[in-house]
């Protein structure tokens, strides 16, 4: 198994930007066109990201400093629903927040495209949790070019 390790900084305080984690506006402002999140130990992480039914669970939400949440993809063989861990570390700086990411538990087939995913998803939470706009999200996976799943296939097993 692969681990994806990366570190951003934010324009904003960690109160703020753990509320970009856990909450279905919030994430969706910058990750996802929909989020039906339930942030306590065991609660639903369910976010559709590009046609990708992303289904987990939190597993640590400690306010303002961690969110923990297992990650998947509904259907998937390769990493099916809540088979990985998303480790969000948040601590204050002197000029707002450092997160900290761990994505742990990929298959290594999975590393670059998940890499990929973090390298253009996380300039939108600095953007977004610092009280921007990312605007529209168009992002892709490497070589994908199949249309987003309906709502009727992203919830199918």
């Amino acid at each position: 198994m692969a681990e994806y390790q990366t570190s951003i900084e934010i324009a904003a305080s960690p109160e703020t930007v753990f509320d970009y984690l856990t909450t279905e506006d919030g994430m969706t402002a910058w990750m996802g066109q929909h989020a039906e999140l339930d942030p306590r130990p065991t609660g639903l992480f369910a976010v559709d990201i590009a046609g990708f039914p992303i289904r987990g669970q939190y597993l640590h939400v400690e306010r303002p400093t961690r969110v923990v949440v297992s990650w998947g993809v509904a259907g998937s063989e390769d990493l099916p629903a809540g088979t990985s861990t998303v480790d969000f570390r948040l601590t204050a700086t002197e000029n707002g927040t450092r997160v900290d990411l761990v994505h742990s538990g990929l298959p290594e087939t999975e590393l670059a495209g998940h890499a990929d995913g973090w390298v253009h998803f996380l300039p939108r939470l600095t953007v977004a949790a610092a009280g921007g706009d990312a605007g529209p999200d168009h992002w892709r996976p490497i070589g994908e070019s199949r249309p987003p799943m309906t709502i009727k296939e992203r919830d199918e097993p």
